[in-house]
C-alpha cells in the first residue's frame, strides 16, 4: 500500500540520488576498508534511513511494506554494506519490540532506533543452533526479580556496533521445542557480554558479524519482551516473515544493477569488431536475467501488498525469498559470465556482487528452509 504517491516518490527520488552519487562511488573505499565512513553513517541519519519501518510516533517514517520495499529495490543496488547497517533498526533489531513489546519497551528504545543513537541487533542464531531455530540452547534463568542469560550466538550482525540485542533464550529448560523461548531487549553495555572478533567473510566487507557470549549476564524482568515467556519463538517468526520480503527486494534491487553493468559492458566490449551485446548468445543471457528479475520483483510487490491487506503471507514471502535470491545469484553468474575475464577481476563491481548476494541465499532462512516452509503451508492448507 503506497499512502501518498507524490510523497512516495520523492522518497525514493532522495534515495535513488543518495545511492547514486554518494553510496556506489564509495563501494571500492567500502571493500578495501571494510568499514561504513561515517560521514556516509551521518547522511544515512539525515535522511532518516534508520527509521524507515519504525512508526511515526516514535520518530521514525512509518513506511507500509509495499513503500518498504520499493526503498529496498533502491537500496539494493549498492554494496550490500550500506543496507545492512540501517538494516537491522529497520527489521530483526527492532520488529520484535514493535509487534510484541509492552508500550514502555516501545516508547524507551524505538525513538533511539529511529534516529540511529542506537543499532540493535537480532540474537537468535547459536554454534549448533542455525536453521534449526528452535534447538537454542542460550538460557535465561529467573533468579529473585532478574534473569541470569548465559550461552553464545553466531553470525550476529551488527554486533560491533549494537546498543542493544533482541536475545532468544531458553526459559524453560523442561520444554524442548520452540515453547520454551522467549525474547528480550539486553543492553550491550551490560556487564558480562563479549563481543568475539568480526568475522572474515566471503564478501559483504562493511558488514560485520560476530559472536555474541552471554555469561551470566543479569537483566530485569522488564527486559522480557512483552513481559510474557514462552512467546520469543513466535516473535522470531513474525519478525523473519517480513525480513524475508526485505531480502527479496534487496536481492532484485542487486540483480538490477547487475544486469545494467553487464548490459553496459556488453554494449562497449568489442570481439572480431563487434560489441558483444550483438552476440546471440550473449542476448540470451541479458534476457534470461530480464526476465527472471521482472518476475522476482512481480513476486515480491504482491507478497507486499497482500501483508499490507492483513494477509497471512508466510507462504508468499517464502517463495519470493526463495525465488529472487536464487534468482539473484544466477544473474550474478551472468554478469560474471558476459564480462568473461574482466568479471573475475575486482576492478568490476561484479566480480564483488557475484560474492556479496552468496549470502541472500542463506540468512533469514535458507532456500531449503524456504522450500521446507512453503511446502509445509501447502500441506496443511490442503487438509
Amino acid at each position: 500500500m503506497i499512502r501518498d504517491q507524490e510523497t512516495m516518490q520523492l522518497l525514493l527520488d532522495s534515495i535513488r540520488n543518495f545511492v547514486q552519487e554518494e553510496l556506489i562511488p564509495r563501494e571500492e573505499e567500502v571493500a578495501e576498508s571494510d568499514e561504513i565512513p561515517e560521514d556516509i553513517v551521518s547522511q544515512m541519519r539525515d535522511m532518516g534511513l534508520f527509521g524507515l519501518t519504525i512508526p511515526e510516533e516514535y520518530g521514525g517514517l512509518g513506511v507500509t511494506m509495499e513503500e518498504e520495499v520499493n526503498i529496498a529495490f533502491e537500496l539494493g543496488r549498492t554494496s550490500p554494506a550500506f543496507r545492512s547497517f540501517i538494516g537491522t533498526n529497520n527489521g530483526i533489531g527492532s520488529i520484535g519490540i514493535l509487534v510484541d513489546g509492552t508500550d514502555e519497551q516501545k516508547a524507551n528504545y524505538l525513538p533511539q532506533l529511529a534516529s540511529g543513537d542506537i543499532i540493535s541487533s537480532f540474537c537468535l542464531t547459536e554454534p549448533d543452533s542455525g536453521s534449526d531455530a528452535a534447538s537454542l540452547r542460550t538460557t535465561a534463568v529467573k533468579d529473585g526479580d532478574d534473569y541470569l542469560i548465559n550461552g553464545t550466538k553466531r553470525y550476529i550482525t551488527n554486533a560491533p556496533h549494537a546498543g542493544i540485542f533482541t536475545v532468544m533464550a531458553r526459559t524453560n529448560v523442561e520444554i524442548k521445542g520452540a515453547k520454551g523461548i522467549s525474547a528480550f531487549i539486553v543492553e550491550a553495555d551490560t556487564p558480562g557480554i563479549t563481543i568475539g572478533k568480526r568475522d572474515k567473510k566471503m564478501g559483504q566487507k562493511g558488514a560485520h558479524t560476530a559472536d555474541v557470549i552471554f555469561d551470566n549476564v543479569r537483566v530485569p524482568t522488564n527486559a522480557l519482551i512483552g513481559k510474557q515467556e514462552g512467546v520469543g519463538f513466535k516473535t522470531a517468526m513474525k519478525v523473519l516473515d517480513k525480513g524475508r520480503l526485505h531480502i527479496a527486494a534487496i536481492a532484485v534491487g542487486a540483480a538490477e544493477r547487475i544486469l545494467e553493468d553487464s548490459l553496459r559492458f556488453a554494449m562497449e566490449r568489442k570481439q572480431f569488431g563487434t560489441p558483444i551485446a550483438e552476440f546471440q548468445l550473449i542476448q540470451g543471457m541479458l534476457a534470461d536475467s530480464k526476465a527472471e528479475i521482472y518476475a522476482a520483483r512481480c513476486m515480491v510487490l504482491d507478497a507486499a501488498r497482500q501483508r499490507d491487506d492483513g494477509h497471512n503471507v508466510s507462504t508468499e514471502a517464502s517463495c519470493a525469498k526463495m525465488f529472487a535470491t536464487e534468482m539473484c545469484s544466477r544473474v550474478a553468474d551472468r554478469g560474471v559470465q558476459i564480462h568473461g575475464g574482466a568479471g573475475y577481476i575486482s576492478d568490476y563491481a561484479v566480480e564483488r556482487f557475484y560474492r556479496d548476494v552468496r549470502l541472500f541465499r542463506l540468512y533469514e532462512g535458507t532456500t531449503q528452509i524456504q522450500q521446507v516452509i512453503i511446502s509445509r503451508n501447502m500441506i496443511r492448507n490442503a487438509q
